[in-house]
């Protein structure tokens, strides 16, 4: 991660997310390996979450201008939890649950383009150079402590 910056960053992030829904949509329904990426999806999104709202977002409420942007992402981040919430409670051999999946990911989706096209150019503006390398240091540290914290 070394001389990325946050954009870079959370790119990388991004980029797993979609790998494991792809996964997840393509698994056979009721199947441990469904369970498996499901699990491994619900923690890469509440470790970039977290991470991306306290080394990103809040970083970025100091700037009028991204401040709607900001509060939206984080507001999308609380859907998808409790998207993720629900999921949990359905059963894995329903229909429910495939189209709970379906809804679930179409969101994930949504909100990657969106934070890609709209929101990255727009903190682009407001954020120094030497601040995108800090925030993306910072962001990687809290994502790995994050997802440690996870697995233990």
């Amino acid at each position: 991660m070394d001389g990325m910056n946050i954009f870079q960053a959370l790119l990388v992030s991004h980029k797993a997310q979609r790998e494991l829904y792809a996964r997840l949509l393509a698994s056979k329904p009721a199947t441990e390996e469904r369970q498996h990426v499901f699990r491994e999806l619900k923690a890469e999104l509440a470790a970039h979450e977290t991470a991306e709202e306290r080394c990103f977002y809040v970083p970025l409420f100091q700037f009028d201008q991204s401040v709607d942007l900001s509060r939206h992402a984080i507001a999308e981040h609380h859907e998808m939890d409790e998207m993720v919430e629900h999921l949990e409670q359905v059963d894995p051999h329903a229909a429910e649950w495939q189209e709970c999946c379906r809804q679930l990911c179409d969101k994930i989706e949504h909100h990657l383009d969106e934070e890609e096209q709209k929101f990255f150019p727009q903190a682009g503006e407001v954020l120094a150079d030497e601040q995108k390398l800090q925030l993306a240091k910072d962001y990687e540290a809290e994502f790995t402590t994050l997802r440690i914290k996870q697995e233990a």
